[in-house]
């Protein structure tokens, strides 16, 4: 197999991966308005689905850049790291969606990548500078989450207080399709990047890197200049509008219900646009977050509201486990897999 195949099949593991972390993370799109009965559980997807997509014409792609270049050294990556990155991320993917647990995609490839480099070159192969916002928002993002959620939640109680109640639940019924778009809005155009960071640190590895670079004359997008090409950027996003549309069902009753048991149409408003804020938040630093921690956190800060009591910490704790078990976890199978790479396959390749 030439270089130059095995770097197209790359590609196409990388969108596969794409599709699982769309796959994986659908619940957390549609886990609350599926469970506060706004949309059915087709109809939810479609609609998560639709704006995971058009996320592709916003934001611009400077966490793409963030993936290729700041966390690992570039010197470092090449063919075997970028397949045990993805071994990590997928196998790690497919073990927490078994265990219904709403892991991190995100962190899952960026630990994937972290652990094959380490394997390849020893720990100076990461780029420590590039590492610390993206450790910092992994404690952060969950309480920016919860502490917007639980501020959303408390504010909107406080201005609907003379409200009828059946008014007020079907006016936030309406509202929270606005917050599940503005959501899955925020969770395409941070995700997708992911992968495209992979698919242009391909490009580069085997001399290909005018591949990625946008047309100078091509659209800029509504939120910032597009700085990989387009046809990254579409193909990235349709794979996992595609998986969203597949679903993760087996985790959307842990987002939806096991954190709290008392999620309505105005707390899934609240927490929807409080993970959508925290996302938006973090783009714009262009730093590659987890969306189901701001989703988590938001969604526990929602129940908190009614006191500690309404919130089952034991999920948030089994949870949390699983966000820190996720580095480790992630790297060593990403480090299996660049040994895999460099000794198995590296014969056939040349």
């Amino acid at each position: 197999m030439s270089l130059l195949t095995f770097a197209f099949v790359l590609i196409g593991a990388a969108l596969i991966f794409d599709f699982l972390n769309g796959f994986h993370d659908a619940a957390n799109s549609v886990a609350t308005v599926v469970t506060t009965r706004v949309l059915t559980p087709r109809q939810a997807v479609l609609w998560a689905a639709f704006f995971n997509f058009v996320a592709a014409f916003f934001f611009g792609t400077t966490v793409a850049k963030t993936i290729s270049e700041k966390l690992v050294d570039p010197q470092v990556v090449d063919l075997n790291v970028i397949f045990g990155a993805l071994v990590g991320a997928v196998v790690w993917d497919l073990l927490t969606w078994w265990w219904a647990l709403p892991t991190s995609s995100s962190h899952a490839v960026i630990s994937g990548l972290a652990g094959a480099a380490i394997a390849k070159a020893g720990w100076g192969a990461l780029l420590l500078k590039g590492w610390v916002p993206v450790l910092a928002f992994l404690v952060l993002s969950p309480i920016i989450g919860m502490v917007l959620g639980w501020s959303f939640m408390t504010a909107i109680a406080w201005l609907t207080r003379h409200a009828e109640r059946h008014a007020a639940e079907r006016r936030f019924r309406h509202l929270q399709l606005l917050s599940a778009g503005l959501y899955s809005l925020g969770h395409g155009t941070n995700d997708a990047q992911k992968t495209m960071g992979i698919i242009v640190a391909i490009l580069a590895a085997t001399g290909h890197e005018a591949w990625s670079q946008p047309n100078p004359e091509g659209f800029r997008g509504l939120g910032g200049q597009h700085e990989v090409a387009w046809w990254i950027v579409l193909s990235c996003h349709g794979a996992m509008a595609l998986g969203t549309m597949a679903g993760g069902w087996r985790i959307v009753q842990t987002v939806g219900s096991r954190i709290t048991p008392y999620l309505r149409p105005v707390g899934g408003f609240s927490a929807e646009l409080a993970a959508a804020t925290s996302i938006a938040f973090a783009t714009l630093a262009h730093v590659p977050i987890s969306t189901t921690h701001a989703i988590g956190g938001a969604v526990s800060g929602v129940g908190a509201t009614r006191g500690l009591h309404a919130v089952r910490w034991i999920w948030g704790k089994r949870i949390a486990w699983a966000w820190v078990l996720t580095f480790p976890g992630a790297a060593l199978i990403g480090a299996a897999g660049y040994a895999l790479a460099r000794f198995g396959l590296g014969p056939f390749v040349h």
